[in-house]
C-alpha cells in the first residue's frame, strides 16, 4: 500500500507542476519555470541563468546573472506560448502579466480539465497495477480469494481518495482561472 500512495502522491505531484504552468491572472515564478533558453551551447531551464522574483501582482522580472544571455532569455520568453512581451533593463528583463480575456479563460480552463484528467488516469494506473499484483500474489498461492477481495477494497478506497483530490485541486485552478 505505501508503494500505491507514493506513486498516486507523485501523480498529485505531476499535476501541481502541471497547474502552476498555467497562467491565472497573477505573476508567479512557477509560470517561467518550464521556459528553456539557448544558452553557453546548449538549451538550459531559465532559473539556471537568472532568478524570477515577483515584485508586485502583475509583474515577473528575471535578473539575469550573465549580461551575454539577457537577449536569448528575453527571446525565450517571448518565444514560450505564454503570450507574454518581455522587456530588458541592464540584467533585469521586465515581464508585465496582461489582464486574461474570457476566451483565454476558457482555454486555460480546458487546458487545466486535460491534465487532471491525465493525473486521473495515472491514479487508476497505480490502482490497476495494484489489483494485478494481488491477483498475482493468489495464483502463486500466497494470498487467499477473500485477501484479494479486502485488497482490492481497500486500493479502490484509496484510488477513490486520490480521484477526489485531484478533483478538488481542478476546482481550486478553475476558480483561479476564472477570477477577474
Amino acid at each position: 500500500m505505501d508503494d500505491l500512495t507514493r506513486r498516486m502522491d507523485g501523480a498529485l505531484e505531476s499535476l501541481r507542476r502541471d497547474f502552476a504552468g498555467l497562467r491565472s491572472g497573477r505573476a508567479s515564478p512557477a509560470l517561467l519555470e518550464p521556459v528553456r533558453v539557448e544558452a553557453y551551447g546548449s538549451e538550459v531551464p531559465l532559473t539556471q541563468v537568472g532568478s524570477i522574483a515577483v515584485p508586485e501582482a502583475r509583474m515577473l522580472t528575471v535578473q539575469v546573472w550573465d549580461r551575454a544571455v539577457v537577449g536569448a532569455v528575453e527571446r525565450a520568453i517571448r518565444d514560450s506560448g505564454l503570450g507574454l512581451n518581455p522587456a530588458a533593463d541592464g540584467q533585469v528583463i521586465r515581464v508585465p502579466i496582461p489582464q486574461l480575456t474570457e476566451e483565454r479563460r476558457n482555454e486555460l480552463a480546458r487546458a487545466a480539465a486535460r491534465y487532471a484528467e491525465g493525473a486521473k488516469v495515472a491514479v487508476r494506473g497505480v490502482r490497476r497495477d495494484g489489483i494485478d499484483k494481488s491477483k498475482a500474489s493468489e495464483k502463486k498461492g500466497d494470498i487467499s480469494q477473500d485477501d484479494v477481495k479486502t485488497w482490492s477494497e481497500a486500493i479502490q478506497k484509496l484510488t477513490d481518495q486520490y480521484v477526489k483530490k485531484v478533483d478538488d485541486m481542478l476546482a481550486d485552478k478553475e476558480r483561479e482561472i476564472k477570477q477577474v
